[in-house]
């Protein structure tokens, strides 16, 4: 789901020239085999601890958090000597020009007051204007001014002792939305539109020549056009860079699989092998919690000779911040029982302070461990850093944390060492208003260096097991759907699991918590665990009960007193209840009903149902009175707008009935059984009718002109229901293959938008691999020529292949719901 308003804005985004498109896949096809991805997951835990690489060569650009925010990973190998740079890329450093106050908070003049020409000017005499800090913005958790009018105008006066016109000129800038900058009076930049973090403008040109020694002030008009409100800003020196002169290693290969990213390079005379893994085994919870990933290097000489080798690994400590720059961080190099270990993490620690999307973590602690020996050493560095007179060893802003292997002569036998990275969230989740901790140390007993030290001792055994699980997968997805569905399936994997948060409920539940990535941010977002659950389902149902039982207690409770089920539990870390604007009452009740009839089919009985009886028969009896011809409402599809009589939303309703009827018929409760039943074969019977358009079914009861994916209907066949009969299916399928685009079949007759993990339930509606395979066809090459380089975007436009919105969202676990129809179905 989406919050309107961000909608209305992020749509913005896709309005690429369409020439820069052309170019990006031009490049493509000039080295097919480079695209394996749009993005490379490298460290993937939760939304808080997940790293990327949104380049094809792993040195082409600094790895990021999923919301784009650089979280940088960079490492060095040194070859006899020789310096060269094989991981991320070094991300610029600057220093502001301005000096900044004692306290720390930028104070600047502002009015809401419309001005006449002259207030930007240096002798504009602003006595009637308010003071407050920086940030402005309409967002109360991020301190600062809070601003809600239209237009805002804000002057910072600040002096200078000199100007120095050698240095670069950068104006640093947040803005949201529209904005105009003046320095001493002239115009030095002009925006439409926003920026969702700091940007960094050379202003040199203008803004050089305009500074002078003694007083100077900055200028700004900023307009709001929609949605939210920000400004931060300050002017910047862009800090020269001691590693602009490092070679490059040549990147040979990239692999992608379920559970490890794994790269080649050729650096001098030696051959380097990169492995990233995180060890999502699902049927092991305490693994699957522990936030702890691996970095494994492996050197071989190629020719023959012996080289001295180094490796040098840098992790930044901007991972545990949410605005690089602005957030002072202490750093630690200490020794724990063998094991060496960084650490890193802000002064501050506002511990469950801010729930937003386009958010980090800026509580807790990152950590890098490497067993101790006399080949390794660590040390904590930094543009800014400054010895402490506590106990940190470092304290300032970007820190690095960097650890050196010493391998000595490196021949024709390989040598191998690696590290560990980890973050500890100290507390996860706040379940309605109960902080809770992650699931790993969810009694308060245990320390983050006892998950370090474990994952060390089991390094060998986890790396068995992660290669014995993604060859495992490989061959089941190829089984199931082929080549091409395999690598969809592949990077489902760990792109699903790292939008999710494990702990344990008060009532000692286990909750598998999501976050809504880049369209809300919403916490456990009922029709984002609706795609999502075929992976669990799969792999571990109790996950999938732990994304349900959050919504069953906010019902139960009486918390949420509506007699549907709710949308969410809240805006990610803060699970407090609902904080989407809009119910979906058949939308969200019909996922209940089938996801639990899911979980009875997955677990071979219905103990789970039993427990949540009666908030089940509930939601049965309002899709019973509402859902056969759904009132003007949303559905999970709500970024196309309100719906009246929406048939695929319909079937939706009707798969719920016949879920409840299949968990009755379980329970024993024949009579129940059969009555539902008949209520869900008398509604297919009105729906053949009420949708039928001819050669096709259409998008809404009232106008047989339109048309739509109804991919609801994949649960009569995984279920097992029989309800609709096959020349219903067969005739959508006919209908639905020659509208297929480029890069999908379009979700109805509406847009050219799509959504893959829909497309793959309407696949998986085919009898046949020929017809799958059609549908599966567009999503492989979406995902090698899309130009928007972010983790897999479920939400983009079938044409062009440009994202709309949406990215690194859970719920491409749909896409194994052809190997979880081929499961049951056997």
């Amino acid at each position: 789901m989406i919050e309107p308003n961000n909608f209305r804005k992020g749509k913005g985004i896709c309005f690429w020239l369409f020439a820069s498109m052309l170019c990006i896949l031009t490049a493509y096809a000039q080295d097919n085999q480079a695209r394996k991805a749009p993005a490379y997951p490298l460290i993937t835990h939760n939304p808080n601890f997940s790293i990327w690489s949104t380049s094809d060569v792993l040195t082409d650009k600094a790895t990021e958090h999923w919301t784009g925010v650089a979280h940088g990973l960079t490492g060095y190998i040194e070859v006899d000597g020789t310096l060269y740079r094989f991981m991320g890329k070094d991300a610029p450093h600057y220093k502001t020009i301005i000096p900044h106050a004692e306290e720390g908070k930028t104070q600047v003049s502002y009015t809401v007051d419309g001005q006449d020409k002259g207030w930007s000017a240096l002798d504009f005499k602003a006595s009637a204007w308010k003071e407050g800090p920086l940030p402005i913005s309409d967002n109360k958790v991020v301190g600062g001014t809070f601003w809600d009018s239209d237009n805002i105008w804000v002057r910072r006066e600040f002096l200078l002792d000199q100007v120095n016109i050698d240095e670069p000129l950068y104006l640093k800038l947040h803005h949201d939305d529209n904005i105009e900058v003046y320095l001493n009076g002239s115009p030095i930049f002009e925006r439409e539109g926003w920026n969702h973090r700091f940007e960094y403008f050379d202003i040199s040109s203008k803004g050089k020549a305009l500074l002078r020694a003694g007083k100077n002030v900055l200028a700004i008009h900023l307009k709001n056009t929609a949605g939210g409100r920000f400004l931060d800003f300050d002017l910047v020196t862009k800090l020269p860079s001691d590693r602009e002169a490092v070679a490059v290693a040549k990147q040979t290969g990239v692999e992608v699989h379920a559970t490890q990213t794994i790269y080649t390079f050729a650096c001098g005379g030696v051959a380097l092998n990169v492995t990233f893994t995180s060890p999502l085994l699902m049927e092991n919870l305490d693994l699957l919690s522990r936030p702890v990933s691996y970095i494994s290097y492996q050197v071989v000489s190629t020719d023959g000779k012996q080289h001295a080798v180094k490796i040098h690994q840098e992790v930044s400590s901007d991972i545990a911040v949410y605005m690089a720059d602005q957030q002072e961080v202490q750093g630690w190099a200490y020794n724990d029982g063998g094991l060496s270990i960084l650490k890193t993490g802000t002064v501050e620690q506002p511990i469950l302070q801010k729930a937003a999307d386009d958010m980090r973590i800026d509580w807790g602690y990152l950590y890098v461990a490497v067993p101790s020996g006399k080949n390794v050493r660590q040390s904590v560095s930094g543009h800014d850093r400054q010895e402490s007179s506590g106990s940190a060893a470092y304290r300032g802003k970007s820190l690095s944390l960097h650890t050196e292997f010493s391998l000595g002569q490196v021949g024709a036998k390989s040598v191998h060492r690696f590290l560990t990275i980890g973050y500890d969230e100290v507390t996860a989740i706040q379940y309605f208003n109960e902080n809770l901790r992650p699931w790993w140390n969810k009694n308060g007993n245990r320390s983050f260096e006892t998950q370090l030290h474990a994952a060390a001792k089991e390094y060998k055994k986890l790396m068995r097991q992660c290669a014995d699980f993604d060859s495992t997968l490989k061959r089941q997805a190829k089984e199931a759907g082929g080549e091409k569905y395999v690598h969809l399936a592949v990077l489902a994997y760990r792109q699903s699991i790292a939008a999710h948060t494990l702990v344990e409920s008060p009532k000692k539940e286990v909750l598998w918590l999501s976050k809504e990535n880049n369209s809300g941010g919403f916490i456990n977002t009922v029709d984002v665990t609706y795609p999502s659950a075929p992976l669990y389902l799969i792999y571990n149902p109790i996950l999938l009960q732990g994304m349900l039982n959050g919504i069953f207690y906010f019902s139960e409770s009486g918390k949420y007193p509506h007699p549907w089920a709710a949308h969410d539990l809240g805006t990610y870390p803060l699970a407090n209840g609902q904080t989407y604007g809009e119910p979906m009452p058949v939308e969200e009740s019909g996922n209940m009903l089938i996801l639990t009839a899911a979980i009875a089919r997955a677990e071979g009985n219905a103990k789970y149902a039993q427990k949540h009886w009666k908030v089940l028969t509930q939601w049965a009896d309002y899709l019973v009175a509402e859902g056969l011809d759904p009132k003007t409402q949303l559905c999970t599809d709500d970024f196309a707008g309100h719906l009246a009589r929406n048939a695929n939303l319909s079937v939706k309703a009707i798969m719920g009935i016949a879920s409840y009827a299949r968990l009755a018929e379980m329970l024993g409760l024949d009579d129940v059984a059969l009555k539902y039943r008949k209520i869900a074969e008398n509604m297919v019977s009105k729906w053949m009718v009420l949708a039928d358009a001819g050669d096709h079914y259409a998008l809404t009861f009232d106008d047989p002109n339109t048309w739509s994916q109804k991919y609801n209907l994949v649960w009569d066949k995984v279920l097992d229901f029989g309800l609709f009969p096959k020349h219903v299916v067969d005739r959508e399928i006919a209908y639905y293959l020659p509208r297929i685009k480029r890069y999908g079949l379009p979700l109805d007759s509406r847009k050219n938008y799509t959504k893959n993990d829909w497309i793959v339930w309407t696949a998986t509606l085919a009898d046949d691999q020929e017809t799958f395979d059609k549908f599966i066809d567009p999503l492989f090459r979406h995902v090698l020529e899309t130009p928007s380089r972010v983790p897999l975007n479920d939400f983009y436009d079938a044409t062009t292949g440009i994202r709309e919105n949406f990215k690194a969202r859970s719920v491409v676990g749909g896409f194994y719901m052809k190997l979880l129809a081929e499961k049951w179905g056997d």
